[in-house]
């Protein structure tokens, strides 16, 4: 091999290895090297996991016969003999009186691949009308298969990295949720116990004002673990698709009013916003909406304290778009993609308290709807919260 050969051999892997997507770099292989090795056709069997049989994984069609599509010319049946016996399997045809058209000649070169180390698939070439492959040929084509055996193996891995990832960022997710329903759990539990044990001393008489605010403290920290167990239970039914909806014509101007109504009772300094459109009535389960919207009140409150809550409805023909915006901190680009997973919560020294289901429990309940909801935010400019519901979701 000369000089000139192994340099041009040298930049076309590199450009092979540097690409991130196999399918592109595959591309480049193939479409690089036919300069020295002419094929029309080129396909990449791999057995099918769960059943006996090949799968095309890869296939391209870049010179004759592009819109021939009978299966001997992507040779499925040349790649299952060469997955068969475990080695290169080669056919040339033999021409027939009357078949003298390009398409009806068909040499066939398959090549098993061994990806890591087990025999997995076949890369198969396909030259309509000759000539015949040459020694010359057959080497650069099993260069061409080793490379394909190594992209397929590095897609594999990738994806069982990426999957090993999503696996170990779901455990610590749920390592931290274990920690912060400890918490959450033992902080109602703790005031609870503490204040009804004060109630019950006989050593002690309480005066009627401070039994009432006793017990006031004893409601709310009650009604606070409530809250936190239906959203547990919630989250869980969600989870496993098993939470009943109620649809129905809903006015979703009129049921955000009334929830921000709500709101103000508790927190009467939270200025509210409204800018909305004249919209029409959509199909949806009123008081599961309401939640997603007492859910993204109660996320501005935490970490938006003092801003005021801008929320925006504009409507088109087919959908309403919704938006709550806050003034805060806002939330780093870094974060914004596992906002809405289950447990998850933002990082930051300031101490919210919170389990990471809220904003799991939107997302999933706008997905029930047919709808979307996603977050843009800006650091030190505040965050907003979009929602886009279909009017008349298919069900």
């Amino acid at each position: 091999m000369d000089q000139q050969t192994l340099s041009f051999l040298h930049v076309v892997f590199q450009k092979v290895q540097r690409q991130q997507d196999w399918r592109a770099a595959l591309d480049i292989l193939f479409v690089s090297l036919r300069e020295s090795f002419v094929f029309d056709n080129v396909a990449i069997y791999l057995k099918e996991p769960q059943a006996e049989g090949l799968d095309v994984v890869y296939a391209r069609a870049v010179g004759r016969g592009k819109t021939a599509e009978a299966d001997a010319v992507w040779g499925q049946h040349i790649a299952s003999e060469a997955l068969e016996k475990g080695e290169m399997v080669l056919s040339e045809p033999k021409p027939l009186p009357g078949e003298n058209g390009r398409l009806d000649l068909v040499y066939l070169l398959a090549f098993p691949l061994y990806i890591g180390s087990k025999l997995s698939g076949a890369l198969v070439f396909v030259r309509f009308g000759g000539p015949a492959y040459s020694q010359l040929h057959i080497q650069t084509a099993s260069l061409q298969a080793f490379w394909s055996a190594a992209l397929i193996e590095r897609r594999d891995l990738q994806e069982a990295r990426a999957e090993l990832d999503s696996v170990q960022r779901q455990m610590r997710l749920q390592d931290d949720f274990v920690s912060t329903i400890s918490h959450e759990l033992r902080t109602p539990l703790g005031f609870i116990k503490g204040y009804s044990t004060s109630l019950l001393r006989e050593d002690t008489v309480w005066d009627r004002a401070t039994q009432r605010e006793f017990l006031n403290i004893i409601d709310e920290e009650a009604d606070r673990l409530t809250r936190l167990i239906e959203d547990m239970l919630e989250s869980a039914r969600l989870q496993s698709k098993t939470l009943q909806f109620k649809f129905s014509p809903v006015r979703i101007d009129a049921l955000i009013r009334d929830v921000a109504t709500r709101i103000n009772i508790h927190q009467p300094h939270l200025k509210i916003t409204f800018d909305f459109q004249i919209l029409p009535p959509l199909y949806g389960d009123g008081t599961r909406l309401s939640q997603v919207f007492e859910n993204l009140f109660s996320n501005a409150i935490k970490y938006a304290p003092n801003s005021e809550v801008v929320i925006s409805i504009s409507a088109t023909l087919n959908k309403i778009r919704i938006a709550f915006a806050d003034k805060g901190e806002g939330i780093s680009q870094d974060y914004l993609p596992f906002i809405f997973e289950r447990f998850y919560r933002v990082p930051g020294e300031r101490t919210v308290t919170g389990t990471g289901l809220g904003l799991y429990i939107c997302k999933q309940i706008i997905m029930a709807h047919h709808g979307n909801i996603w977050v843009e935010s800006i650091l030190g400019e505040g965050t907003t919260f979009i929602i886009e519901l279909p009017v008349n979701p298919l069900f």
